[in-house]
């Protein structure tokens, strides 16, 4: 009977250890939209400067991925970042990234140019679930509604979800990067804010 007790009491530890581990171990995937400003092959880390004109520096490796928008950079690894990059400052970028303390390491970068993606920020007012839209309204007043991009990243306080994942609520704050196609704006990143 005490060896069984004995035994309980170390699959318990044991299971909770488990379960701590798993959990600190969850980096957790967080997304930033903004233009390059610099990338360092020393120090290999790309700068990108938000809208709101924060600047924040990225750390990459062999295993982060480069996708372009409009070429066939898809799947390029981190030995092509300093010079996929080169002469490409103010090229608009998404950078999903995880962090630790206050380094940030970036797991993939998706590249749309320098044209590539447009701004906007407002109020959620529709949330079409089956058509894959969301309505949003601006300060001045002004309503367009989104398409989601199959692609889209969103970014959210409990870190990077998936688009079929995620719901926007009717009055939520929001800021939306979009590009627009056959006359549609098709959302590539959102945010709450």
């Amino acid at each position: 009977m005490a060896n069984l007790k004995w035994m309980s009491k170390v699959l318990l530890i044991l299971c909770a250890t488990a379960v701590f581990c798993m959990a600190y171990d969850a980096d957790v995937v967080h997304a930033v939209s903004g233009a390059v400003t610099k990338v360092d092959k020393e120090a290999k880390t790309i700068a990108v400067k938000t809208a709101d004109g924060t600047e924040h520096v990225f750390h990459y490796t062999e295993k982060t991925a480069i996708r372009g928008a409009h070429d066939t950079a898809k799947g390029a690894k981190a030995g092509a970042m300093d010079t996929y990059f080169a002469g490409k400052e103010g090229t608009h970028v998404i950078v999903r990234y995880t962090e630790k303390g206050a380094d940030k390491t970036a797991s993939s970068v998706d590249d749309f140019g320098k044209d590539g993606l447009k701004v906007s920020e407002g109020t959620v007012t529709k949330v079409d679930k089956a058509g894959h839209t969301v309505a949003i309204k601006t300060e001045d007043g002004a309503e367009t509604t989104y398409d989601w991009g199959k692609d889209a990243t969103i970014d959210t306080e409990h870190g990077v979800v998936k688009s079929t994942r995620y719901v926007a609520k009717e009055g939520d704050k929001v800021v939306v990067h979009y590009s627009e196609d056959a006359g549609k704006k098709v959302v590539h990143f959102f945010k709450g804010m």
